[in-house]
């Protein structure tokens, strides 16, 4: 199956769980089309200023991977933000917290995986 950029559903979310301005979430591929146990693969575009808000993860993990921009990403482990560019990427374990913001003039683009701990 090939989908289109064109033919992605949008979705447009204020102040992701606590954060701050709008969200665009892209699905490439919605839960059910697929096989596994994923629960969401989107490309998630953050406005500059805009963020998703600290949420934790249960039952579930997720990998971010930046694709354009500058994150400032926050998480349990850690003991301080850390500033993440393209090519990095973060992963959240079942049990853990993180939230995520623009820390630059630009978009910021991070694709998204959440995973189903089966």
């Amino acid at each position: 199956m090939i989908r289109k950029a064109d033919q992605m559903e949008r979705e447009f979310r204020q102040n992701m769980r606590g954060g701050e301005g709008t969200v665009q979430i892209i699905h490439l591929f919605k839960e059910g089309e697929y096989k596994g146990n994923a629960r969401l693969y989107a490309r998630i575009v953050l406005e500059p200023g805009a963020s998703i808000g600290m949420h934790e993860h249960a039952g579930e993990e997720e990998i971010y991977t930046v694709i354009r921009g500058q994150a400032i990403l926050t998480d349990s482990t850690l003991s301080q933000e850390q500033l993440m560019s393209p090519g990095d990427a973060s992963l959240t374990l079942s049990g853990q917290s993180h939230a995520i913001r623009n820390a630059g003039s630009e978009p910021l683009e991070i694709m998204a995986l959440v995973l189903r701990n089966t």
